[in-house]
């Protein structure tokens, strides 16, 4: 591709030189002979640093967003304002924009947006349609599952995985957005159809700095980010954010949607929560709609609402909806059961948040007090190193306030010491009046936990999810809370599958 088009659109300061490229990237060390190297500043890096190496690695052209970089000789130059944004433009000119030729949904908010669209791709799925799936656990494309290194991945990675999907005949994107995504502008350019706001709770504001800030990172996906709005809006009502979003978008998005548990234009009616899922009527603008979803917990009838309504905004039937949402039985590492035969049920999840971890923890409760039950809920749970500390004593008190013992343990400690994380959500532990212990050990505090557990109670792992690995100074190891806690529960002499040991 000529230069000159791989910039078409881009923002550019100044340019000089021409060039045939065969590719590009912002990763000096992928570079290779004929490509475009784009240099931006990173948050830990600046890819600046990087040119020379670049060109030693053959590139023909350079992208900077650092103006006093001086130009190299021989090479195609060219300066833009931001780096991010840059890399989008150029992405999808190079990759034939195929963002344009599907309908993409967007779902954000600090909790759900996983379950949300794993529950819409099945939708999109039952209604005939061709997905492409990117968000945190994994992609999916037609007929592949690929491992995602992150939520919302950059511009480049971005694009090429929309033109494979494409190739393989996709005509659906959903994607979870982050808001590391949308403040960084990675999604700089993609035309949302929909978007979803699923709630904001207290997190990431390591990054972000307040809540505000993270708001306004969220709102972006709602604002349109180098594009227009969304044509339709779907927003939780019942989140304080989600109110001050609906007002927003009304003035800017065709559709607005608002959704909730018992109000809204999409909400439940008739609710039946058991041990085999939920069953419910779903108020639509046109339509009763008789819904079982094998998900547990209330939290996932709001994850199933805001997906039908993104469903029938984007044209699905009831009855496509109905079918769809019958087939979700599970989502890698969300509230996902543990079972080798044992009297007890375990499952793991993702919570690494105080509402989340309150969450979880109350679906937890409604799960053993089903039928008259009495059973205890035991979690074991850590906050994440090198990340907003002043979370972690509200993890604590929420673990503590939403459970019968805890089991206070490391989750991925990153450079700090794990103790002095464990000590920073005490207070929170002392305030909720719970019994618990601490063990830093991850895979003996499991143990601890499975240990104590009776005929009716659960035990709740909570954290890392899907995760497969635990990051420490000494660094990265393999571990997968579900596969520790099927290998523990093999050690208190528990080894049938029950139908879900396996996954």
């Amino acid at each position: 591709m000529d230069f000159q088009r791989m910039l078409d659109g881009a923002e550019v300061l100044s340019q000089q030189g021409s060039a045939q490229l065969l590719g590009l990237d912002y990763d000096s060390r992928r570079t290779r002979p004929g490509w475009l190297f784009l240099a931006m500043k990173g948050e830990s890096t600046d890819g600046n640093q990087y040119i020379d190496k670049a060109i030693e690695s053959g590139a023909l052209a350079v992208v900077t967003d650092a103006p006093d970089q001086p130009p190299r000789a021989g090479i195609a130059w060219a300066v833009v304002p931001h780096g991010r944004r840059a890399l989008a433009r150029l992405s999808a000119n190079f990759y034939g924009h195929p963002e344009n030729s599907l309908a993409c949904t967007g779902v954000t908010g600090t909790n759900g947006k996983t379950t949300t669209t794993f529950i819409l791709e099945a939708l999109l799925r039952a209604a005939g349609h061709s997905n492409v799936l990117i968000g945190t656990v994994e992609y999916h494309l037609p007929g592949r599952v690929l491992a995602a290194p992150h939520t919302t991945p950059e511009a480049l990675e971005l694009m090429q995985l929309l033109r494979e999907a494409i190739s393989l005949g996709a005509t659906e994107a959903v994607m979870e957005v982050s808001s590391h995504a949308l403040a960084q502008q990675r999604v700089f350019g993609i035309p949302y159809d929909v978007a979803v706001f699923t709630n904001l709770t207290r997190d990431h504001l390591d990054f972000h700095h307040t809540m505000e800030e993270y708001f306004g990172a969220k709102r972006i996906l709602f604002e349109g980010c180098g594009t227009a709005p969304p044509r339709c809006a779907v927003i939780n009502g019942d989140d304080e954010f989600g109110r001050q979003l609906l007002d927003f978008s009304r003035g800017h998005s065709e559709v607005v949607f608002s959704y909730g548990l018992s109000a809204g234009g999409f909400h439940a009616e008739k609710l039946q929560m058991t041990s085999a899922g939920n069953r419910f009527d779903l108020t639509t603008p046109d339509e009763h709609l008789p819904l079982f979803s094998p998900l547990l917990g209330r939290v996932n009838v709001y994850n199933a609402i805001a997906a039908c309504a993104a469903a029938w905004a984007r044209g699905c039937t009831g009855e496509q909806i109905a079918a769809g949402l019958a087939t979700m039985a599970r989502v890698p590492g969300r509230f996902e059961k543990v079972d080798a035969g044992q009297p007890f049920a375990v499952v793991v999840d993702y919570a690494h948040t105080d509402d989340a971890l309150a969450n979880v923890t109350r679906m937890a409760r409604e799960f053993v007090s089903r039928d008259g039950g009495h059973g205890r809920v035991i979690t074991v749970f850590g906050c994440g190193g090198d990340r907003d500390r002043s979370k972690r004593p509200l993890m604590g008190e929420a673990a503590g306030r939403g459970s019968d013992f805890v089991v206070v343990t490391s989750d991925n400690p990153r450079s700090e010491d794990p103790l002095v994380i464990i000590n920073d959500s005490m207070p929170g532990l002392q305030r909720s009046g719970v019994r618990y212990t601490a063990e830093p050990d991850r895979r003996k505090a499991i143990s601890l936990a499975l240990h104590k557990a009776n005929r009716g109670d659960i035990v709740v792992i909570a954290g890392k999810g899907h995760e497969k690995t635990q990051t420490t100074r000494a660094g990265v190891f393999p571990f997968d809370d579900f596969e520790v806690a099927r290998e523990e529960l093999g050690r208190l002499g528990f080894i049938g599958d029950g139908g879900s040991g396996q996954r």
